[in-house]
């Protein structure tokens, strides 16, 4: 008879022993650097988190970007922005390559500042002085000119809303050579200079004329120019009519404030099926977050009606995500780390959803999808004794599982519950921060054992030696408790939805050995 201890033992020395520790002080896996930059690239905010500062955050993009090669830059910029749909970082890295590699930063520049939220970033970063310079340069300021060149005068002007620095400011950096009379009198107006109102774009005399009160019909124009002006309930409701999908999101209970659902059903009917419009939705590009964000903080003077259109365009939103012909478990983070907010700490404007919602979002999500799906929550244990329905909504399960009790982090927890049941799967999806230190034998040192978590992995491969596992990081982290392997262990960070294709390929054998890094480096420059 084989002996058994023995075995165990050289399963054992198979695994890699860690080499870095993680926030909490705890042995961890060291992500290589392409890895890690793609990590803050799709998830951090330059905002501070539970563990680590807007800074902290900087400092080690700026390290890592300089450790691999200006191509992978760029590629993860491309990503971060299409794919992630992220602002900061992108910008940043756009930015940073202005210093090292200016001939990609053209290359990728149009692609990925595609918008002026974009563009006011990629100017701010650009005059703090963060990657070695405090002017645009001259490749950069020609790229800024062609930019707003290829605007129209009404895109200029719809996108002139926002500061620090402002479209206006932009202007008088870059001072673009208007072609036309016309365009003129425009980037006169934007700068406080004089112009000749007759050869204004249409909405800018509208919005003139409305500003004076010359006429009462409410001008098409961003929601924010709007705000500052004494309206009553009659232009809050044209601008409640006119409103773009984004703006209806964010602001309806600034629209219950406002009168807008007061006179009958109608108005209420139009705002929900606009809310829930597949084609608007998509277009959008939102993050199932922002939709909980605006579900869970709708005040009870909104129509119910609301809260019922946001869960269905929770629906929409996560309708790519796979079904996947396999046993699927699925561990979610529920500990006191994961109750910070998604986006950081940010002042005046901090989010109040945090990762364990989205963590939870993600968990149920999968589970809508694949209904036999098995949930395990964690903290300092694993929580057994949870249940929900699958045929609830994402939003409804997504609620129930980020109101459970949390405590410390213990990533090997539901791993082991599966060991110890002799349980079978296929997939396993970890959604956490990796900060476990719980199941660490040790603090502050690395390199003499392996994570509890890859012990327990090693088990359930043992019994299951085609299962694969899927650790989702939703938080800006270089490490990991489970080291990247080809065959069976990818890592991936952010929370697009983007992340759930990666994983269905990831289960069905499709994905490239490089895993996440890969699908990064196919982007196109």
């Amino acid at each position: 008879m084989a002996n058994k201890s023995l075995f165990k033992s050289i399963a054992g020395k198979l695994l890699p022993k860690t080499n870095t520790v993680n926030s909490h002080g705890a042995p961890a896996y060291k992500l290589d650097d392409k890895h890690a930059l793609a990590q803050l690239a799709a998830t951090g905010c330059l905002n501070a988190t539970f563990y680590a500062s807007a800074d902290t955050q900087l400092d080690t993009i700026l390290t890592l970007a300089g450790n691999v090669e200006p191509e992978f830059v760029a590629k993860t910029a491309l990503y971060a922005r299409t794919k992630g749909y992220m602002k900061d970082m992108p910008a940043l890295l756009c930015a940073i390559l202005s210093v090292t590699s200016p001939g990609l930063m053209a290359e990728i520049f149009d692609r990925v500042i595609d918008s002026p939220k974009m563009l006011r970033n990629f100017v701010q970063i650009m005059r703090s002085g963060t990657v070695g310079r405090k002017s645009l340069g001259s490749l950069p300021k020609k790229l800024v000119q062609r930019w707003i060149d290829s605007r129209t005068s009404e895109q200029l002007f719809l996108g002139s809303v926002g500061n620090d620095p402002s479209l206006a400011d932009i202007i008088k950096m870059v001072h673009p050579k208007p072609a036309t009379k016309a365009r003129e009198a425009l980037f006169a107006y934007l700068i406080g200079r004089e112009f000749d109102a007759s050869l204004l774009p249409e909405i800018v005399r509208q919005f003139e004329a409305f500003k004076k009160g010359e006429t009462r019909d409410v001008p098409d124009v961003p929601f924010q120019m709007l705000t500052a002006l004494p309206l009553g309930a009659s232009e809050w409701k044209a601008i409640a009519k006119n409103a773009s999908w984004q703006t209806t999101r964010m602001n309806l209970n600034t629209f219950a404030r406002h009168g807008v659902f007061s006179e009958g059903q109608a108005m209420s009917r139009m705002i929900a099926a606009r809310l829930a419009d597949k084609e608007l939705v998509q277009k959008a590009r939102a993050f199932p977050y922002q939709l909980m964000n605006a579900y869970l903080n709708v005040t009870k003077e909104v129509p119910s009606e609301m809260k019922e259109a946001l869960q269905d365009a929770m629906e929409i939103a996560t309708h790519n995500v796979p079904k996947i012909e396999a046993k699927v478990h699925i561990f979610v983070d529920i500990s006191g780390s994961m109750h910070s907010p998604i986006t950081g700490h940010r002042q005046g404007a901090t989010t109040t959803v945090r990762c364990v919602d989205v963590a939870a979002l993600v968990a149920a999500t999968i589970v809508r999808r694949n209904p036999s799906a098995e949930i395990l929550s964690f903290e300092s244990k694993a929580i057994e004794d949870f249940s929900f329905n699958p045929r609830d909504s994402v939003m409804t399960n997504a609620k129930k599982l980020s109101s459970l009790p949390c405590g410390g982090t213990n990533c090997s927890a539901p791993l082991a519950v599966l060991n110890k049941r002799k349980a079978f799967g296929d997939l396993i999806v970890y959604v956490s921060d990796n900060e476990s230190w719980v199941d660490a034998p040790y603090y502050g040192r690395f390199g003499g054992s392996r994570t509890e978590t890859l012990n327990q992995w090693a088990q359930f491969k043992a019994r299951n030696p085609a299962a694969k596992m899927v650790c989702i990081d939703l938080v800006p982290n270089t490490h990991t408790q489970a080291a990247e392997r080809v065959d069976d262990i990818l890592n991936i960070g952010g929370f697009s939805d983007t992340v759930f294709d990666v994983i269905a390929r990831f289960a069905d054998g499709t994905l490239d050995p490089n895993h996440w890094v890969a699908v990064i480096e196919r982007e196109r420059i």
